[in-house]
């Protein structure tokens, strides 16, 4: 859900709910935009140090951004009136373009049949000089697989709007 650069808490954590990873989908992402053998041979993948087929962590990453537009579009929903904020009043606010993801890692594979959890906290805001109507929004993701192994952290930051003056 969009809100105003000045009512975002930080700490705020999102749980984005879970994610089955299929080994289908796992492989056919893999065949088109990481076509590394331990993503798309089994057989290969089965000599490899993982002992198997593993997800791209482009894949991952994807998988996470989905759970995050799902979560949005449910929050969004939820607005009667999708020209006002939630108490009705004025333009609602909107979310911008991010300029890039930091420090992005996947410590753990993440394997056919593995059920991720993945969260956002909200972490750092800052102002931008350049665009004083928008702001930027920092958050600490993480995916967790049903072993709660972390398999993926980053800092996200997207562009938020600030309350119009």
């Amino acid at each position: 859900m969009a809100q105003w650069l000045e009512d975002i808490e930080l700490g705020n954590r999102i749980d984005l709910g879970p994610w089955v990873m299929d080994e289908a989908e796992m492989i056919a992402f893999a065949r088109k935009y990481d076509p590394q053998p331990l993503h798309i041979d089994p057989a290969a993948a089965a000599l490899s140090p993982h002992g198997g087929v593993i997800a791209s962590g482009w894949f991952i990453v994807a998988c996470w951004m989905r759970a995050m537009i799902r979560q949005r579009m449910e929050q969004t929903a939820k607005y009667e009136k999708p020209e006002s904020d939630s108490a009705g009043n004025g333009p609602k606010p909107q979310n911008g373009p991010s300029p890039g993801f930091l420090d992005m890692q996947w410590p753990t594979p993440v394997r056919p049949g593995d059920i991720l959890t993945f969260t956002a906290t909200t972490a750092e805001k800052i102002l931008m000089k350049s665009r004083p109507q928008w702001g930027i929004i920092r958050s600490a993701n993480e995916g967790f697989n049903q072993k709660g192994e972390q398999v993926l952290r980053f800092t996200g930051q997207g562009m938020v709007m600030r309350r119009p003056q």
